[in-house]
């Protein structure tokens, strides 16, 4: 004979609850490591803290370090491109005196001028010389030049005079260049048809020269007189 059969069941109707887990029994032992571990935990906090503060430390300290580094390598630099400086100074600075005793370097002297030409007339017995000068011009410098803060200038000089022989017009630029720097632009001589003929005074040749006087001059800073 078959056993009883059993019935499904039915909607509605609750299952029985499965009883609860019992926990471990070293849950219930906690209470006596309870200070060991709040002291491990804020021990492992404090751990934490410190390596992070001590890596921050480090990170500056590094960048300090590498500042410094920079700061000194620009000083170097600095230092050596001032003593590099000294040293041209000490080098060219006598040239550099003689240039602007001679009239190249500096304000214009235009006194000079006349005063060589009158200077040499007197001395070498010349005849009568006329001039003009025009105002002064800033005039072009090359490419590969390089004039710094200074800017070459010139004067332009229109000479009239007539001359027994050519050594006058000669003697007379020769006396010109002790007082300052000049190139010769354009020189015209002519031949006067009485000069044969005449006194041993007369004027053989007349001359139309024109002379560009040089000076370097440093360019003002914006902001001073």
């Amino acid at each position: 004979m078959s056993g009883p059969v059993k019935q499904p069941p039915l909607p509605g109707m609750q299952r029985t609850a499965t009883p609860a887990r019992t926990l471990p029994a070293w849950l219930g032992e906690l209470h006596l490591v309870r200070g060991a571990l709040l002291c491990f935990a804020l021990t492992l906090l404090a751990s934490v803290v410190l390596l992070s503060l001590s890596a921050a430390y480090r990170t500056r300290a590094a960048q300090t370090l590498e500042l410094a580094r920079h700061t000194r390598a620009a000083a170097a630099t600095l230092f050596n491109h001032v003593e590099a400086e000294k040293q041209e100074i000490r080098a060219y600075e006598p040239q550099f005196l003689a240039l602007r005793q001679r009239g190249l370097i500096g304000e214009e002297n235009r006194l000079a001028w006349i005063d060589a030409i009158r200077r040499s007339q007197e001395q070498r017995k010349l005849l009568p010389i006329s001039y003009d000068i025009s105002p002064q011009q800033a005039l072009p410098v090359p490419l590969p030049m390089v004039m710094g803060q200074y800017h070459l200038r010139g004067s332009r000089m229109r000479l009239q005079m007539d001359l027994l022989h050519e050594m006058d017009l000669l003697n007379l630029l020769d006396d010109l260049r002790q007082a300052g720097y000049f190139a010769v632009q354009e020189c015209t001589l002519k031949r006067h048809a009485t000069g044969a003929a005449g006194s041993a005074q007369a004027p053989a040749l007349g001359a139309e020269c024109e002379l560009l006087w040089l000076t370097v001059n440093s360019v003002p800073v914006l902001g001073r007189p």
